[in-house]
């Protein structure tokens, strides 16, 4: 058998494994998520998607993400202007793409789930920033496709967030959109 032959079965064979564990994975993180009813929860109040859990979740994350983007002092104004930007986008995705990130959230605050895939074993409110920074690196660089997109998904959702308020502009040298006359 030739060198490519073997390199195209080996693809071929990793990619069936990783589809299978992938498929296995989801089916038993929806069934745990329906189960312990993640998301079936309304909204949190004054929000249009974001659940309470998923707001604590995000409130442990995104202080870690914005390190150095943005100052201590103005990190509890941004962080509250910056999950009704997440909230709000998340409103305007389509039906399919809100339930793909509403599952992200099951799985990053179901207990079951939590631990053994983001390190985090307790709350996420009792989580330390080593903790959600070891949580993120550990996705980032993960073997498995799925966690490496969990975790570009909430880089895209923290960053569009945060970005695309005018307050964050300043500190990343943007003047802002031209002014149409």
């Amino acid at each position: 058998m030739s060198h490519v032959a073997q390199s195209t079965e080996f693809s071929r064979r990793s990619f069936l494994k990783l589809s299978a564990v992938s498929a296995a994975s989801l089916s038993v993180l929806s069934l745990s998520a329906s189960l312990t009813g993640c998301s079936n929860d309304p909204a949190s109040n004054g929000f249009l998607v974001l659940r309470s859990d998923d707001i604590l979740c995000l409130s442990a994350i995104l202080p870690v993400l914005y390190s150095g983007a943005v100052a201590a002092e103005q990190m509890n104004s941004n962080l509250h202007s910056t999950l009704r930007a997440i909230d709000n986008s998340l409103a305007s995705f389509s039906p399919e793409m809100r339930k793909l990130t509403v599952q992200l959230f099951d799985v990053l605050n179901n207990p079951l789930t939590r631990g053994p895939l983001t390190g985090v074993w307790g709350a996420w409110s009792q989580a330390s920033s080593a903790d959600v920074q070891q949580f993120l690196k550990r996705w980032e660089n993960s073997r498995f496709d799925l966690l490496k997109m969990g975790h570009n998904a909430l880089l895209q959702l923290a960053m569009l967030a945060h970005y695309g308020q005018p307050s964050s502009w300043q500190h990343c040298g943007y003047p802002g959109p031209p002014v149409l006359q």
